[in-house]
């Protein structure tokens, strides 16, 4: 009888160690896409990754009345920064004019525009305790 009451206090001890989150939720929205045309690709940096590929996260979505929204879940504690990018011709890339511009439209966390590409500095937050939602423009 002991060890029947031990295991059933086990599983239900396992059921709620294992549906509490690991992470907090970041919810990253933007209303000013220009067109429906492609998609809108958002990643989720670190320093050590920012501007040199792929995020520790990535997603993706299509645009609906210029708008969208994604949500990264269970991230860590630590410091972070957002890129999205309106990959228009969804060719998995951004693309640029001649003299190096962009030729499609992106946007980083803070929203911080200068000349030149982003910078980590301008875009990071930390991420503490409590879920987060950012508005990115493009």
């Amino acid at each position: 009888m002991k060890n029947l009451i031990l295991t059933i206090a086990l599983v239900f001890t396992s059921l709620f160690g294992f549906s509490q989150e690991d992470g907090i939720t970041i919810t990253v929205s933007i209303d000013n896409v220009k067109s429906d045309t492609g998609k809108v690709s958002f990643a989720l940096h670190t320093k050590d990754t920012f501007m040199k590929g792929q995020g520790i996260m990535n997603t993706e979505t299509k645009i609906k009345d210029g708008k969208v929204e994604i949500t990264f879940e269970n991230v860590q504690p630590g410091d972070y920064a957002i890129m999205a990018l309106h990959d228009a011709n969804e060719n998995n890339r951004m693309d640029f004019r001649e003299n190096g511009m962009p030729l499609e439209d992106y946007g980083i966390s803070n929203n911080v525009m200068a000349f030149g590409p982003p910078q980590y500095g301008d875009a990071n937050f930390t991420v503490a305790k409590e879920d987060l939602k950012f508005e990115i423009r493009f």
